[in-house]
């Protein structure tokens, strides 16, 4: 992990051997902040700064390192900012403690020329105009709408194009990339949550992991541990995982049905041992039934939506009976 500001000549050992330590537990680098809330550090600061908003503790050194209230407090702004309400109102609220006014969302018009600025930035191969479309987008809505109302359609429609011929591989690959690194920003801690566990994979044979990195922030946004196995990963893996681990889920991806033909058995035995659900194109009611396992046919945000409220649902029948 990078600090988050330049040594000079002058910075003596100490400092040196400090910038070289990680934060601690329970502190984050404005760095890691800026990935795990999707904004950027230049826009923390300046809410720090104009608004007292983050109250970060420093090391000897002078370094700033920011808690788990401090990302509270971001998430909260967020949440304020695209319920329509200007920065500075939001910041007295999440400082005050007050619960927000009935507030007007942004016009969706907002939320369409901004998606239309990012999507024009990637036709371009413009990676610094799409980081800052990407940073405006979430700097006003929360990472559910930017996920759900802009970034899983682009890329649907994306592969749409290119299977179309309208954007060559390496517009594909390029924009698929830059999305997939914001993506990842989003993750990072992901598996320091306190709730259930979540074991989430692409089966054999399966590259495509974009809508599955969606679903896990989705459902790390929502206090659940993600476990992230990542593209084409053997069943026996994943099995082993689930069995030191024991999430209460695993979810496996595959855009085609023969990924998970292909290893129904094994499937239905790691079914047999923990709730397993399937998701993706190849995802269809006739794989849940050989595999016996459950079909995510929504979104990746409506998916993880449903996944937490079963899970809730189950942890309430379990306390009743």
């Amino acid at each position: 992990m990078t600090v988050d500001r330049l040594y000079g000549a002058d910075v003596n050992d100490q400092e040196r051997h400090e910038a070289t330590l990680g934060p601690g537990p329970g502190y984050l680098r404005i760095g890691e902040l800026a990935k795990r809330t999707g904004v950027s550090p230049e826009l923390l600061r300046a809410w720090e700064q104009r608004y007292q908003l983050l109250q970060p503790t420093r090391t000897a050194g002078g370094f700033r390192l920011y808690s788990a209230a401090d990302e509270a407090r971001v998430r909260r702004m967020q949440d304020f900012v695209s319920g329509g309400l200007a920065a500075a109102q939001a910041a007295r609220l999440v400082l005050s403690g007050e619960p927000a006014p009935r507030t007007v969302p942004p016009p969706r018009t907002i939320l369409d020329d901004a998606a239309g600025n990012l999507a024009a930035s990637l036709d371009r191969l413009d990676e610094p105009a799409a980081n800052t479309a990407l940073d405006r987008l979430f700097s006003a809505y929360t990472v559910e709408t930017v996920l759900q109302e802009v970034l899983v359609p682009y890329l649907h429609r994306l592969g749409e194009r290119w299977e179309a011929g309208e954007v060559s591989v390496a517009h594909e690959h390029f924009a698929s990339n830059l999305i997939r690194g914001r993506l990842l920003g989003l993750a990072q801690g992901w598996g320091q949550g306190r709730g259930p566990g979540a074991v989430l994979a692409c089966v054999p044979g399966e590259h495509h992991e974009l809508g599955l990195l969606a679903f896990g922030v989705a459902l790390s946004r929502r206090g659940w541990r993600i476990t992230y196995l990542g593209t084409n990963s053997p069943i026996d893996a994943i099995a082993d995982v689930t069995r030191s681990l024991r999430p209460a889920v695993v979810v496996l991806v595959s855009m085609n049905p023969d990924n998970f033909l292909d290893h129904a058995r094994e499937i239905a035995d790691l079914a047999a041992q923990v709730q397993v659900a399937i998701a993706g194109p190849g995802a269809t009611p006739e794989v849940a039934q050989l595999t016996r396992t459950r079909v995510l046919d929504q979104d990746p945000v409506s998916a993880a939506e449903t996944i937490d409220r079963d899970h809730s649902a189950r942890g309430d029948e379990r306390r009743r009976s």
